[in-house]
């Protein structure tokens, strides 16, 4: 039988900490308040995982592995949703990562620059979103460990201008959480703390 040795640590506190909180659905910080915007948004109330056992390091462990695999980002062309090569093998790297870690769920968001009204950069970031989930489905990914498909259009650019701005359009794919079928569930939090800790050990 395999043992596991799991090191007290600030990390596991943090799991430890979160298990006695009971808090609503948890985006991370850089994309967080997206839900009520989301391209399927029914699937907000029903998605994961349990915001409690991904808060602090937990969440920051897993999605520094995450870019650490592959870039979280990739641009587009001036109002385009095209992919080019380079958001391509970005999109096959992620989509390898994904796939080898199937209980964590992503949420995609999209980007625009400033140029152009704030409704149709709404609908450009959201379609620039699809464009990406689409790709990473046809890579193999399960459509529903995409949970949901939001776009923040040009409200929350990298490079404040407002002119054409390359690194302004963008999607953004991030972790938000293990997906069970009952959100704050004593189970759905077993899970994930015992996911996580056999991920930390190696074992996942």
């Amino acid at each position: 039988m395999k043992r596991i040795l799991l090191k007290s640590s600030p990390l596991l506190v943090a799991i430890a900490l979160a298990g006695c909180e009971a808090q609503g659905l948890y985006t991370t910080a850089g994309e967080q308040d997206a839900s009520s915007k989301a391209f399927g948004g029914a699937n907000a109330n029903n998605v994961v995982a349990q915001s409690a056992y991904l808060k602090g390091g937990v969440l920051a462990d897993l999605s520094n592995s995450f870019r650490a695999a592959a870039p979280d980002m990739i641009n587009f062309a001036f109002n385009s949703t095209q992919l080019d090569a380079e958001a391509r093998a970005t999109l096959d790297r992620q989509a390898a990562w994904i796939s080898a870690n199937p209980a964590i769920h992503f949420r995609v968001y999209g980007h625009t620059d400033k140029v152009g009204s704030n409704a149709y950069n709404q609908r450009l970031g959201l379609r620039r979103a699809q464009a990406a989930v689409n790709y990473l489905v046809s890579r193999g990914v399960q459509r529903s460990k995409l949970e949901a498909v939001s776009s923040f259009g040009e409200t929350r650019p990298l490079v404040n201008t407002e002119n054409r701005e390359r690194l302004n359009r963008r999607t953004v794919t991030e972790v938000i959480g293990f997906a069970r079928g009952y959100v704050g569930s004593d189970l759905d939090g077993k899970y994930a703390n015992g996911y996580y800790l056999g991920y930390v050990a190696g074992d996942l």
